[in-house]
């Protein structure tokens, strides 16, 4: 039995019905094993791969599943790319994109007894869509692909008037919640450590709703302390269960006229890692989704108190255990559009920093721009969400100031780190670069600078290689006492100086190995710490705004 049949995936929308469909599945006639994609150990995968894949399976609603009046709603968390959803035949839905969550209703479709639930999915790994670091002819930075479904297959009945979404916008004294639903009226309660201790009843046709917190009751969400409150909004016959935090993100000038970033209106210095979501089993997911939370407790045990989710959208899953573990998260949107070595790697590396002139057809465009909000919407319940990077050093990189306007606007409530790297636009809310190979002294400007990716400092550990054959890093270390004085020198040189002139954070490259990648603090199988745990940790805490 897999791990991920027992973890609900929408944390933040709970209901009582979920039925998660993960067994009996066959993809192209072969049997497979979800949710894990059939490129990965764990699928048990054995048969023929080609862009359109076919998986199959049946499934019976138990016994009073979906009463009188209520809907059933078929939800996947994520397929790559493109999918078509039959039920007993009949078209049900599509989907377009290859890391959000999707849905729909099916009551209609459904016969007495077994029903036979197909998907059709096409994968070639079109640049029209998001595909983040995936690559036919994997190697070096780029990875092995992933193809159709790769997370969680489930039913939930849910009843014809019913809470549709809920969204959620926290302050240091309460939130502002607003509630998509045909219901006249909704009530929610508010819980800390089981109790009740705030409730409000309001019509959502008439907008949003303030709901404060009493004021012996507030506590506010930090690393250090990343209290949640438990939250149930019920309208008509429904009833889910959410959860909150109070935190404010900004950014403010100190006393000195510094531009800082702050959480809940104090400055805070992010030390982060890259964590890219690979893993050695089941490439996308690990094996169990308590791995998630491993990963989280082991950077925050370095130090960490930040994740730089590289080009990659995760299970919620990883977001709740940010959540309510205490780990900030900068998120990335997901890269479309095509590489160039040459111009997106070689030349700002020597330092030419113009964006190169390259065509961007429309429907790409339109594509990431339409997941890019998509994932705003996805993600925007997650405290532990406090910024996003929407281009990755010019992958793809187009309209960089107008998109900066559309999701800013969007939500005002988090930071953006526009252009990762290079080719910095005029809005942005960070001045944003990636130095490797060297340590240079930095000099923020009008804006807080962010080192968003440093480092990658390669040490081998013979037993835990993906690829014994292939080795890609920025520099070689031998021992953990040679990385951790690397990483220290970094520190030293590059970070340190910088923070009294306006550096708000460094994000070390990166969180474990990757296939040929050996330059994560930890191997691939998470099983070998490659750095002294104890001397980084002190490097870390060193790190940080004087207040």
């Amino acid at each position: 039995m897999t791990a991920w049949k027992t973890c609900y995936p929408r944390p933040q929308l709970r209901r009582e019905s979920f039925l998660p469909l993960l067994d009996g599945w066959t993809l192209n006639g072969s049997p497979i094993t979800l949710p894990f994609c059939p490129e990965s150990r764990l699928s048990g995968f054995r048969g023929t791969l080609s862009d359109t894949l076919v998986y199959e399976t049946e499934f019976a609603l138990p016994e009073n599943f979906a009463p009188e009046g209520y809907q059933v709603l078929l939800h996947f968390g994520a397929v790559d790319q493109v999918a078509r959803v039959f039920v007993n035949g009949v078209h049900a839905f599509d989907h377009e994109g290859g890391y959000l969550p999707f849905h729909g209703s099916i009551k209609g479709l459904l016969q007495p007894g077994v029903n036979r639930l197909t998907l059709r999915a096409t994968d070639n790994l079109s640049h029209d869509y998001p595909y983040g670091k995936q690559r036919k002819d994997r190697g070096g930075m780029w990875y092995t692909p992933v193809s159709g479904i790769w997370q969680t297959v489930w039913l939930e009945a849910v009843p014809e008037i019913a809470v549709e979404s809920l969204k959620i916008t926290p302050d240091l004294t309460g939130i502002t919640l607003e509630t998509r639903t045909k219901a006249p009226r909704c009530t929610a309660q508010v819980f800390l450590a089981g109790a009740e201790i705030a409730s409000v009843s309001w019509a959502p046709a008439e907008g949003a709703c303030r709901l404060d917190i009493p004021k012996e009751h507030i506590r506010l969400w930090t690393p250090d302390s990343p209290t949640l409150y438990d939250l149930t909004v019920t309208a008509g016959e429904d009833r889910v269960q959410s959860y909150f935090a109070l935190r404010t993100v900004s950014i403010q000038p100190d006393a000195g006229g510094i531009q800082r970033l702050c959480l809940n209106g104090e400055p805070i210095f992010l030390n982060g890692v890259l964590d890219q979501g690979y893993f050695t089993d089941g490439i996308y997911l690990p094996e169990d989704p308590e791995e998630y939370d491993r990963d989280v407790l082991r950077m925050k045990e370095l130090g960490f108190n930040l994740l730089r989710k590289h080009i990659k959208v995760e299970p919620e899953a990883f977001y709740e255990a940010c959540d309510r573990l205490g780990m900030l998260v900068l998120q990335d949107m997901v890269n479309n559009g095509t590489y160039s070595f040459f111009m997106d790697t070689v030349l700002p590396t020597i330092g030419i920093r113009k964006l190169p002139s390259r065509p961007v057809g429309r429907r790409r465009k339109e594509i990431f721009e339409t997941c890019a909000v998509q994932t705003q919407v996805h993600l925007n319940n997650h405290p532990c969400v406090i910024g996003y990077t929407i281009f990755n050093e010019g992958w793809g990189q187009f309209d960089a100031d107008r998109l900066y306007r559309r999701l800013k606007a969007k939500d005002p409530t988090r930071f953006y780190d526009t252009a990762s790297g290079w080719f910095i636009p005029r809005q942005t809310d960070v001045d944003s670069v990636h130095i490797y190979f060297r340590n240079k002294r930095l000099h923020p400007g009008k804006r807080p600078m962010l080192l968003s990716e440093c480092g990658g400092y390669v040490r081998r550990i013979e037993g835990h290689l993906w690829n014994p054959e292939k080795e890609y890093g920025y520099g070689k270390t031998e021992t953990a006492g040679e990385l951790t004085d690397a990483i220290e020198t970094l520190y030293t040189i590059m970070v340190k100086p910088a923070i009294l002139e306006g550096l708000c954070g460094v994000i070390y490259t990166q969180l474990s190995d990757v296939e040929d990648e050996l330059n994560g603090l930890y191997t691939f199988d998470r099983q070998v710490c490659k750095v002294e745990k104890e001397r980084l940790r002190v490097v870390l805490s060193e790190a940080r705004v004087q207040r």
